[in-house]
């Protein structure tokens, strides 16, 4: 008979037993030690029947296709634009996925994204040699210009957008504000400054207690009193 020895959402540590016997399996951020199912990093217990997986608390982005990101343009080459996406790794946008538009070989290329600009691409590849292609041909996909940019650990933006977008939804209709989240953890926002402003400390607010339950109720309270006091 097996023994789960941890609650639904509770915080572990690597090296935390979480279970004994052979009923429950080991998840993503656990691993199992003979008859134990033991803690590999710091999270959020995550159960999921028999499953025991854990939500990291912190933590690297590690890219995955379909990803949405944001990223700085680093440097311009013959095939296109360097990115930084936040990551280990710099990411590329060639010519051809940069645009709908045909791109001459001897354009300036800066006229399009020049170092310096910020934009929201989607991975399209990750390669086993840490390859990474981003494509700029899509809905919501381009150079960001205005707002503002915030960063935040690439393991809270799962809590940041909610369930079925419950949470980012929420912040953009209390504060009126554009916002577009990154899975590396950058997030670009823009509106009114008091606006921004406000959805940027909901949003921080959400880092610093994304272990907390009942935040989506907390988040709702805290933009509502600050919108009283503008």
């Amino acid at each position: 008979m097996g023994k789960l020895l941890v609650q639904q959402k509770q915080i572990v540590v690597p090296g935390e037993v979480l279970a004994e016997g052979m009923d429950y399996l080991p998840g993503d951020g656990t691993f199992r030690d003979k008859n134990q199912i033991v803690a590999n990093i710091l999270g959020l217990v995550n159960l999921k029947g028999r499953l025991i997986k854990l939500i990291p608390l912190a933590g690297k982005y590690k890219p995955k296709r379909d990803d949405l990101v944001i990223g700085r343009v680093t440097d311009i080459v013959s095939k296109g634009w360097v990115v930084d996406i936040n990551c280990a790794y710099p990411a590329m946008i060639t010519l051809r996925d940069a645009t709908a538009d045909f791109i001459p070989k001897d354009a300036d290329l800066s006229r399009y994204f020049n170092i310096g600009d910020y934009v929201i691409a989607r991975i399209t590849r990750v390669t086993s040699q840490n390859l990474i292609d981003l494509s700029m041909r899509g809905p919501m996909l381009k150079k960001l210009e205005g707002g503002r940019l915030i960063k935040i650990n690439p393991t809270k933006v799962p809590r940041v957008i909610g369930k079925k977008a419950s949470m980012i939804n929420l912040i953009k209709e209390k504060t009126d504000c554009q916002i577009l989240v990154g899975q590396n953890g950058l997030i670009w926002l823009n509106g009114d400054p008091k606006g921004e402003i406000l959805a940027v400390n909901a949003i921080l607010k959400i880092e610093r207690e994304s272990h907390l339950s009942g935040l989506t109720e907390e988040i709702e309270k805290f933009i509502d009193e600050g919108l009283k006091a503008i």
